[in-house]
């Protein structure tokens, strides 16, 4: 991509910047998972580095489409702000979080006088210093030699900078990949290992990309590896083995589960189960990552902020307004969720254990070996969630108005760690996104065969019938053929006024739609969906799938189930949870 030199940073600089980050990160992601030994080796650094840029990316991106062709631009403070907000909500580990904040740090310095509609360098100094001292801030306990020391320097390369915001980038640039060099002079474990920090690494990426963005020039890539190194330890690396399941979001304090017991884990996860006795009890450090999004207010996270560092380490909250990402590692998962629940409303609750050998000590451990077949699913509330790993599947959780991105799909076809892997989407506007993702693991050497489900009722279907003993080919076929003969429906609300195949609804209106399209409209939940059952069951049926989420009426399961029995004779009926699915009642019909 060519760039057209600029002098000042405005809103389509800083789109531009943001696909060029993302672009360098996708290139070096790889390198800085190789290279990630602190604070934690788990070798995932450059691939939350990615995932936490493309969410910031992706609504930048969306700031810009909702201005449409030829109705001019957003402003840099719509940009900024969206830009920071996607990354906050987006982060993933320590590094992601932390970057993060830096950009939340330079949003509130480039977004103070909203109607300026560019910055020059003197404004592009003070947004980086700003970032760095935020970032800083957010981490309860800084260390030296990390991406926070690298954030540093940039900003005081960048002070010492005289001219417009090209100068000011390039030499935050230099100042960043000065300091990158030096970071295993600073920790030990960089130094022991030869290698420089991973997530200092990643942030020279991104300033390497603003610089681009200003000259049209690519700026050379920083060496990894600074100290000579012995061949093996790339490979040497500890593996992390991830929890499958994601706790659901908590309802209020007396709601708070516990990680999940090893005697009541799928069988997978009873093996990492397992695996970690030694190290979570071992003076390594804490058994488990836990991440989640927060809605409470400052004094709150004031106190929470002393908890979590009481309980564990790596303690980075970042954030503000009222709405924080929170990142902790401890022993007890369910302690750091509780006490998120005492400060305010934590979602998109992440908990993942640290396995297969001590990653904290770098104690070396075989690398796990590959499953032969595995199946990744995105499914859209928690409780399916659960249902999906119990069968032995892979899980992305799809939130109402946050699908998953590419990225996250490919990360967990990596997490599943098979040969071959067949995808399911569940959701027909995430074709393109699986095909994507299905693309981007075959050239990882992943055999991947992407069935189309448009529902999780079909991927329910598909993985009933998964054999993973048989042929790769005639599992998918048998698969394929069990998502395609399952009929799908939902119930859902009408959010607003608009035309349907059925008619004219109204806000409020209860809508059923059938294989997507909206079949019958109502007042009543239960009766719409009696209603859309039997024109359903019309044309036959042997077994039908009720997904029931959290929203809907208690008793609509029940009464669905009386009316297949009475109306029905030989159709059998199965029911499950979904949590916060989106629909109020997700329906299969094979």
């Amino acid at each position: 991509m060519t760039q057209v030199p600029q002098t000042f940073l405005d809103a389509l600089a800083v789109r531009t910047w943001c696909g060029l980050a993302l672009r360098a990160l996708g290139r070096a992601r790889e390198e800085i998972d190789a290279i990630n030994v602190y604070p934690v080796a788990d070798g995932d650094t450059g691939t939350n580095l990615y995932l936490t840029l493309e969410s910031a990316a992706t609504a930048v991106e969306a700031v810009f489409a909702g201005y449409g062709t030829g109705s001019g631009e957003p402003a840099l403070a719509d940009a900024v702000r969206a830009m920071a907000h996607g990354a906050l909500i987006g982060a993933r580990g320590n590094s992601g979080t932390i970057l993060a904040q830096l950009l939340r740090g330079m949003a509130q310095v480039l977004a103070d006088d909203g109607d300026a509609s560019h910055i020059d360098g003197p404004g592009l100094r003070l947004a980086l210093r700003r970032a760095a001292d935020s970032a800083r801030q957010a981490v309860a306990r800084p260390v030296e030699g990390t991406v926070l020391t690298v954030a540093s320097a940039a900003a005081d390369a960048a002070e010492r900078a005289d001219g417009d915001c090209r100068t000011v980038a390039r030499a935050a640039y230099e100042g960043a990949r000065t300091a990158l060099a030096a970071t295993p002079g600073q920790l030990a474990v960089l130094e022991r290992a030869g290698v420089v920090d991973a997530g200092g690494r990643g942030l020279v990426a991104v300033l390497g990309a603003l610089v681009e963005a200003f000259t049209g020039e690519a700026v050379r890539e920083p060496p990894a590896r600074e100290l000579p190194v012995r061949e093996p330890a790339a490979r040497e690396l500890p593996v992390r083995e991830s929890l499958l399941r994601e706790i659901p979001r908590p309802q209020g304090a007396g709601s708070v589960p516990a990680p999940v017991p090893d005697g009541d884990a799928p069988a997978h996860a009873r093996v990492a189960a397992t695996e970690r006795c030694a190290d979570a009890a071992g003076p390594g450090g804490p058994a488990f990552e836990v991440i989640y999004l927060l809605e409470a207010d400052d004094a709150a996270v004031a106190r929470l902020r002393a908890r979590l560092d009481a309980l564990g380490d790596s303690l980075v909250v970042v954030g503000g307004d009222g709405l924080w990402n929170v990142h902790v590692h401890v022993d007890d998962a369910g302690a750091a969720v509780e006490a998120g629940v005492e400060a305010g409303r934590p979602y998109r609750i992440r908990i993942t254990h640290f396995g297969l050998g001590d990653v904290h000590t770098g104690r070396e451990r075989p690398p796990r070996e590959r499953a032969q077949r595995a199946v990744v699913a995105v499914v859209p509330g928690e409780g399916l969630a659960g249902l999906y790993a119990e069968s032995g599947a892979t899980t992305v959780l799809a939130r109402p108005g946050e699908p998953p991105a590419s990225g996250e799909l490919v990360q967990a076809v990596r997490r599943a760690h098979a040969r071959e892997v067949v995808l399911l989407p569940n959701d027909a506007d995430l074709r393109h996104t699986a095909a994507a993702a299905a693309e981007q693991a075959r050239t990882e050497g992943i055999r991947v065969a992407l069935i189309p489900t448009r529902s999780a009722v079909q991927g329910i279907a598909a993985l009933a019938v998964h054999e993973p003993g048989r042929r790769f080919d005639e599992d998918v076929v048998q698969m394929t053929s069990a998502a395609g003969a399952t009929r799908y429906a939902e119930v859902v609300v009408a959010e607003r006024q608009s035309w349907t195949t059925a008619g004219i609804c109204q806000a409020g209106d209860v809508l059923g739609l059938i294989d997507g399209d909206v079949a019958v409209i109502g007042a009543d939940v239960t009766a719409t969906a009696r209603t859309l059952l039997d024109r359903m069951l019309q044309a036959g049926g042997e077994l039908v799938t009720l997904v029931v989420g959290d929203e809907a009426p208690e008793t609509v399961a029940a009464q669905l189930e009386a009316r297949v029995r009475e109306s029905y004779l030989a159709v059998d009926t199965v029911v499950y949870r979904g949590g916060r699915q989106g629909a109020l009642l997700l329906i299969g019909v094979e």
